[in-house]
């Protein structure tokens, strides 16, 4: 994947099998592709994914794809795995240290 390139989050759609996550890639001004990648519902059901990450799941897929091959046809479906899902949960873990407030404990009167 060459430097010059534009990768943009274009919004998704509910389908059938899950939602997709549209992204539109431009190499230069003639060259812009479109690719599309799956997160099935359950994997948000079963909380194995957070609606507000899906986007960023995705873009880290498919800067993965195209590194791996720079000539990915327009239009191409990527499926996100529970495997990927799982990776992204596990590198992106919050310390329950991290947290801003803590509640006190109730007071009995």
């Amino acid at each position: 994947m060459s430097n010059s390139i534009l990768m943009q989050y274009l919004g998704f759609e509910s389908k059938n099998r899950g939602r997709e996550y549209a992204f539109q890639v431009r190499y230069a001004a003639e060259d812009v592709r479109d690719f599309t990648l799956t997160i099935a519902d359950d994997a948000f059901t079963s909380h194995r994914i957070r609606y507000q990450d899906a986007p960023d799941v995705c873009s880290l897929k498919l800067k993965r794809e195209l590194v791996a091959n720079s000539d990915l046809p327009s239009h191409t479906n990527f499926p996100i795995t529970d495997t990927e899902l799982e990776e992204y949960r596990a590198g992106h873990a919050t310390k329950s240290t991290n947290r801003l407030y803590t509640p006190k404990p109730r007071e009995e009167y």
